[in-house]
């Protein structure tokens, strides 16, 4: 089922300030809080909804992303976006929750940069975090594909302990502090609110004898360097999903994945509208005035032919057919050409007296009607 809009969900417009957002989300907070509504699963998943919508939209970053790109911008980065859910987002509202933020940590499970998601809460394998790389290739790239060789850091599983996190193949013991729950209850007044244990961080067990190397994490952050293929015709925003190229798992579990976002830089002379793509083209006022044929060196710097019917006149937009941008079928768009009339600034005596003679022959209009403008965008 899709998502809603955050902005929707918090009823307040795209333009709202921060203060609108904030009143927005502490008023569907105070009637949907799980505490409120206990065992009423619907409250439940409202108070979830909302609680992620205002971690997103009170994030100026996050904002900005899922403004620009949407949902799709802010898949695969963990609770909420780039960085993973912040409990410092919602701040200021203690008078709701206290101060034990970790009550959205159990709806959402587990949260922070890079959190795993646990399984079953008690250190069994669970799949690593997807990342994110923002890759900027050019127009001409964009048009026909190309590969391109990208740099990140990302946790790998420990080669000496194998991704358990434990030395010499010692075992895992019950957290003496929550006794294998994975987490702890705390008081607040009217509410009662649990949150990851503090000693065993929502696993249930600790490790008797960590590894040295990674020091009980069961990874290691490197380098990763890794080619990627960009499909011709890809559009400026587009995500690429690399599989298993992402962090790895807890206690040796499969890796997540590598969201590749392309961002597309600007032409000097070409733009694109979907399949179609647009430049424009000077020609001489002879030229408009006789017709010509012209060379325009395409993307490819193939040389094209294009006729300029006699009589053309400024503005006008002649095609090329299936010379546009690559699609999916195998077919190609078209290339628009605006065809820009130069006027002459400085003529010759000779090319004076021989437009004036053209005047003289063609009889000019010296009282014009005026041409409507919606008549010229047509």
């Amino acid at each position: 089922m899709a998502k809603r809009d955050y902005y929707e969900i918090l009823g307040v417009q795209k333009t709202a300030a921060k203060d609108e957002i904030k009143k927005g989300y502490r008023k569907l907070a105070v009637q949907y809080h799980p505490d409120k509504n206990p065992g009423n699963k619907a409250s439940e998943e409202k108070f979830k909804e909302a609680t992620e919508a205002y971690e997103v939209l009170a994030d100026d970053q996050k904002r900005q992303i899922y403004d620009q790109y949407g949902h799709a911008g802010l898949e695969g980065m963990g609770a909420g976006g780039p960085g993973g859910f912040d409990p410092s987002a919602f701040q200021g509202f203690e008078d709701i929750f206290g101060d034990f933020s970790g009550v959205f940590e159990n709806l959402f499970g587990g949260g922070g940069s890079g959190s795993r998601r646990r399984s079953g809460g008690h250190g069994g394998p669970s799949q690593g975090a997807s990342l994110r790389y923002d890759l900027q290739i050019s127009f001409h790239d964009s048009i026909f594909g190309t590969k391109a060789e990208v740099q990140y850091s990302r946790n790998e599983s420990c080669t000496t302990c194998r991704g358990s996190g434990a030395s010499g193949g010692a075992g895992r013991k019950m957290c003496p502090t929550c006794q294998g729950a994975g987490q702890v209850r705390h008081s607040s007044g009217f509410f009662s609110i649990a949150s990851p244990c503090p000693t065993c961080h929502g696993e249930g067990t600790t490790i008797e004898n960590p590894c040295r190397e990674c020091g009980g994490s069961g990874v290691q952050k490197k380098r990763q360097k890794i080619l990627v293929t960009i499909p011709a015709g890809v559009e400026d925003g587009k995500r690429i999903n690399i599989p298993r190229q992402g962090d790895a798992g807890a206690s040796g579990g499969p890796y997540g994945d590598l969201f590749v976002f392309i961002r597309v830089k600007p032409h000097a002379s070409y733009e694109r509208s979907g399949a179609d793509l647009y430049c424009a083209v000077p020609i001489s006022i002879t030229q408009a005035a006789l017709g010509a044929e012209i060379t325009i060196t395409a993307l490819d710097e193939k040389q094209l032919k294009l006729k300029v019917p006699a009589g053309t006149q400024n503005g006008k937009l002649l095609r090329i057919r299936e010379e546009g941008v690559p699609m999916a079928n195998g077919k190609k768009g078209d290339l628009y050409i605006k065809i820009i009339v130069q006027v002459p600034v400085k003529l010759s005596s000779k090319a004076r007296a021989l437009l004036e003679e053209v005047s003289r022959l063609e009889g000019e209009n010296t009282s014009p009607v005026p041409i409507s403008l919606a008549e010229l965008r047509s």
